[in-house]
């Protein structure tokens, strides 16, 4: 009996280093991915828009798969032990190298993402990739996991549709440990951003993604019970005049929707 206590003490012992790797070999600070992101993306001069060069991301084409394979190998069981952030910031990642491979099957013959849809299927609903042992498509990332899973409305200002209206794609990957950070940057330079986001008499107008995703922004998260609770929130990013501040907070601005411009976020154009 102790010969036999010894020897699965014994395996016990060199199965654990296993295990433990196995949990800790996904690397969460997506070095390969921020690396094409560095490379590829560049912030405009207001550092509140940026430009893909798709061009260069199809040369790298290579590194690109290796990125994509490896957020395709993830197992849902490994997904589903991890933290909040982690699991997050996976999604968000995952959701912009995706939009990236979806870009490139068709570039440079395309000027909108919308071009790679159809009458009876749009591009967000088109399963070319497998994430978590299915093959999904990028709503799925989207509107079956980030938005009803997560509950925070600046994922908006997160996962990038490859057009101009759509807030900036960030030259770096999303990490756990600075998810919040980039989370908040991201808003903030979204609602900076006077070609989304603006002033204008006694009327504040404002990004389509306040009307298609109302409901995100009435859940509670940050103080927001409503949009105009966010407009409150980023008041000094819309204006720079006073009154038009104090009337922000005080939520007596009119809301309208300015129209959201799908137009490829090329570099190169």
């Amino acid at each position: 009996m102790n010969t036999r206590r010894h020897f699965i003490a014994l395996l016990a012992a060199a199965v654990a280093p296993l295990a433990a790797q196995a949990q800790t070999a996904f690397d969460h600070r997506y070095a390969a991915w921020d690396a094409l992101l560095k490379k590829h993306v560049r912030w405009l001069p207001d550092g509140k828009q940026s430009r893909a060069n798709y061009k260069g991301f199809a040369a790298d084409r290579t590194a690109l798969k290796a990125v994509l394979d490896t957020l395709s190998a993830v197992p849902k069981a490994s997904f589903d032990g991890w933290s909040r952030p982690q699991q997050m910031a996976f999604l968000i990642n995952a959701y912009n190298a995706f939009t990236v491979e979806l870009i490139l099957t068709q570039y440079p013959d395309l000027k909108s993402i919308k071009d790679l849809g159809s009458f009876v299927q749009s591009a967000w609903k088109k399963k070319f990739f497998t994430l978590l042992g299915e093959e999904r498509h990028l709503d799925w990332i989207e509107h079956e996991q980030l938005r009803p899973r997560y509950h925070e409305p600046r994922i908006h200002a997160a996962v990038n549709c490859a057009s101009i209206g759509c807030p900036a794609l960030r030259d770096e990957a999303f990490t756990p440990d600075q998810l919040e950070a980039q989370l908040e940057d991201g808003m903030r330079r979204f609602m900076a951003d006077r070609t989304r986001n603006r002033v204008r008499g006694n009327k504040v107008e404002v990004s389509s993604i306040f009307k298609w995703f109302k409901e995100d922004f009435e859940k509670g998260h940050g103080g927001f019970r409503q949009v105009e609770d966010v407009l409150a929130t980023y008041a000094e990013l819309l204006s720079d005049q006073p009154a038009e501040q104090a009337a922000l907070k005080a939520k007596t601005l009119r809301v309208g929707h300015l129209d959201y411009d799908w137009s490829l976020n090329d570099a190169g154009r």
